[in-house]
């Protein structure tokens, strides 16, 4: 089956046991549009909810993971707190916490870009495993917005804080081995062996004992750390001139003035 938008697609393949996913948005590096957030939680509950389903492979198309969110949607909704207060707390948090409470180990393959809403989603899986050639951030301070407040937390307990705050603060864009030592990636391999040795991983799983990795997982989740409660008002900077001047800027391709 496939979930299908005019504005991207989650893919879904099934065979036997394992169900992958494709990121699909061309042109764009599969950034996520709402659309595909929206999806995203779909699928991600049809899975949870059918226990025939052993493994979930997330990856990417055309050679990259995913490079962020849909910039050219921003200017439709960000501006107004509300709209971007539903975007977050509804759209993307609704999908990142359906792949959180997904009992099924899940595998990120993970090869060009991983930026921002890739890096979230990837912070969701269990196993992530990478090409030497990937690339791993969150650079939304160069469109002077901050990343949401519960989206921030998954992504600083997936990477460190140390991690997370040159990501976050200085922008900064990590190599795979960079993300390895930190303790994010599982492996980093060569590109043309990523997507055999994902597929061999995810066999490997396949043939294991279904219910105790439902369980297994269920046990992992009670140790991590609880999302932080949101601030008052997490989105009065959505119509901060800082906040339209870094969205305009990225979409009229010039440097924005901060």
């Amino acid at each position: 089956m496939t979930h299908t938008a005019s504005t991207g697609q989650v893919a879904v393949q099934r065979s036997g046991a394992l169900v992958r996913l494709t990121l699909c948005h061309a042109g764009k590096f599969n950034a996520m549009s709402r659309a595909m957030w929206l999806q995203l939680k779909t699928v991600f509950l049809d899975i949870q909810a059918d226990a025939s389903v052993r493994c979930v492979v997330v990856a990417g198309a055309q050679g990259h993971f995913c490079a962020g969110g849909d910039i050219s949607e921003y200017p439709q909704f960000r501006f107004d707190a509300e709209q971007l207060r539903q975007f977050h707390a509804q759209e993307v948090w609704g999908a990142l916490q359906a792949i959180l409470d997904c009992d099924v180990p899940i595998i990120a393959q993970i090869e060009g870009n991983c930026m921002g809403a890739g890096l979230e989603i990837a912070s969701c899986c269990d196993v992530r495993m990478a090409t030497h050639a990937a690339k791993f951030g969150a650079p939304i301070a160069r469109l002077g917005f901050p990343m949401a407040p519960r989206e921030a937390a998954l992504v600083a307990q997936a990477t460190g804080t140390t991690m997370a705050r040159a990501i976050l603060l200085a922008a900064e864009v990590f190599e795979a081995a960079d993300m390895l030592r930190c303790g994010f990636l599982t492996r980093v391999l060569a590109p043309e062996v990523l997507a055999l040795q994902v597929q061999k991983m995810a066999e490997r799983i396949t043939h294991l004992a279904p219910l105790a990795a439902r369980m297994n997982k269920q046990t992992l989740r009670t140790l991590a750390p609880q999302m932080p409660p949101e601030a008052a008002d997490p989105y009065a900077y959505a119509n901060s001139p800082e906040h339209r001047e870094g969205i305009t800027a990225f979409i009229e391709k010039r440097k924005p003035h901060f």
